[in-house]
């Protein structure tokens, strides 16, 4: 069939969890007035002429919206998944809330989709950076790498509850930290249990943690990880910690 949505396939668990798959080092990322006018052109392709609303439980504007997600998914491929991770389904996007919602006229249509593509991109390159500016060296001794992969965690959580992710928000902090570990050369499942053996249920859904139960996972994150607690005492590290606070 015709439709985008039949065309792509979907992305399971498994390759959200990939870092590979959206790490903007590997996808290049064109973007001009002509590219926004064409992708502006194909939104408005899939928005009903007239729309569903309540009284039809907002079918057209959901429909529109997998055809949306298809069509942006196709055209740049899978790092654009993410561009409708609305905050309240815990994920960093502002500008796209869900097709019923979102999806009105055409041309408000189109405007959504440019901004929500480009903020997720935009998350994408800042979270990268942030996995380059806490990567622990490639020499760091265990107990060095401990306070590495602690300090990268607590901030990691924060920034994800930076981002404005509500109701689970924690899914969210979950698979980027799984992305920064495997952005360091560790294995997708053995990233995948480390970060669940560490949070192991602690973070809920619609409910900020205490500074202090993110620290908590910050070090059992790492002491898994390397057999070392994370250093107390800071002071040493000064700079790095003045480095981190600011990304």
């Amino acid at each position: 069939m015709p439709f985008p949505e039949n065309r792509v396939p979907l992305l399971t668990y498994e390759d959200i969890r990939n870092w590979d798959a959206f790490d903007p080092a590997l996808h290049p990322f064109a973007w001009d007035k002509d590219e926004e006018a064409h992708l502006r052109s194909l939104v408005r392709a899939w928005v009903p002429p007239v729309l569903s609303g309540m009284a039809g439980w907002w079918q057209g504007e959901r429909w529109c919206e997998s055809q949306v997600d298809a069509t942006v998914r196709e055209r740049y491929g899978s790092w654009a998944w993410g561009w409708s991770w609305s905050y309240r389904d815990g994920g960093p996007i502002g500008n796209w809330v869900s097709g019923a919602d979102s999806v009105t006229t055409p041309e408000e249509t189109a405007e959504r989709v440019v901004a929500a593509l480009l903020e997720w991109r935009d998350w994408l390159e800042r979270t990268a950076r942030r996995f380059a500016e806490m990567a622990p060296p490639t020499d760091a001794s265990p107990e060095n790498r401990s306070w590495h992969l602690e300090r990268a965690c607590v901030r990691l959580v924060t920034h994800t509850l930076d981002s404005g992710a509500e109701g689970g928000w924690h899914g969210q902090a979950s698979i980027v930290l799984g992305w920064f570990l495997t952005s360091t050369g560790m294995d997708d499942a053995e990233a995948a249990r480390a970060v669940n053996d560490a949070i192991g249920g602690r973070f809920e859904s619609w409910v900020a943690p205490e500074r202090g139960l993110i620290e908590t996972v910050g070090e059992d994150l790492a002491a898994g990880l390397t057999g070392h607690p994370p250093y107390q005492d800071h002071r040493e590290r000064a700079e790095l910690e003045e480095l981190h606070d600011r990304c």
